[in-house]
């Protein structure tokens, strides 16, 4: 099956899952090359275009946090475009190892190859006890229940 546009529900869902495991994966120089020579970003206050700069913004995020864990699901789709509702829990390096959670929107654009070449992202950290984190372990977190006031 071609993960590249035109989307179908069922590749647009395919594709929101690849990049999940893709960045569970951690590894900066592999997410990377998910992404065009020239893809621009927007994330959170941070503006970044190209390879360098978002290999480089990859390491950075990973080493500040710390035991990632990502679950990404389809909100929207069009051809060359999708939509995404995530969440992820990581252990903050830079404040003390503290557990918090990221609640976030996405939107994508995607090349005729399926790279994508933009992409927008917004997020909110909440601090969470260890007793509230949904993601511990080496639980399936496309298992975990999500309740509706967290969607």
């Amino acid at each position: 099956m071609s993960l590249a546009p035109p989307f179908t529900a069922e590749t647009a869902h395919a594709k929101v899952k690849k990049a999940q495991d893709l960045w569970n994966t951690q590894n900066p120089a592999k997410v990377t090359l998910a992404y065009t020579e020239g893809s621009i970003w927007r994330n959170r206050s941070s503006f970044l275009r190209g390879h360098r700069e978002i290999q480089d913004f990859l390491t950075a995020k990973w080493q500040k946090e710390k035991n990632y864990k990502l679950r990404k699901e389809l909100f929207a789709f069009t051809d060359n475009q999708i939509a995404v509702q995530f969440w992820y829990e990581y252990q903050d390096a830079h404040d003390g190892m503290k557990w918090k959670r990221c609640y976030g929107l996405e939107d994508w654009t995607f090349a005729e190859d399926g790279r994508m070449r933009k992409r927008q992202m917004s997020g909110n950290d909440v601090e969470i006890t260890e007793e509230q984190r949904w993601f511990k372990g080496d639980v399936d977190v496309n298992k975990v229940p999500i309740g509706e006031e967290h969607w």
